[in-house]
């Protein structure tokens, strides 16, 4: 099994004991989920996007609500589960070699 792999499966067991980790476990591996998305990203060449709808940039908010201990146990299962399903379709699209075209949306 790939690290890749062993990563999406860690971040699934702790969203089903998410009660159960400390506050900078769960922030760890957020951050981590973050970077591992960024760099298949940059992998398969999709462009970096700072577009509010970037579903990164949610798993960024629910990163800092857990430092400031905002963030409920619903809150930090959902990203976990978000980002280890991100990663994993990342991943599958890398090993592939699926080509990733973004266009403009003008339906040409």
């Amino acid at each position: 099994m790939s690290s890749v792999n062993d990563f999406v499966s860690e971040l699934v067991r702790a969203a089903n004991v998410v009660e159960k980790l400390r506050e900078d476990e769960k922030g760890r591996l957020l951050a981590r989920a973050v970077r591992t998305i960024r760099d298949l990203r940059i992998e398969v060449g999709i462009p970096t996007n700072v577009s509010i709808k970037d579903a990164a940039i949610e798993l960024l908010e629910a990163y800092a609500r857990i430092k400031d201990g905002t963030a409920d146990a619903h809150e930090v299962r959902t990203a976990l589960l978000d980002a280890a399903g991100m990663i994993r379709d990342l991943h599958i699209v890398r090993d592939t070699g699926t080509e990733i075209q973004i266009g403009d949306g003008g339906g040409r």
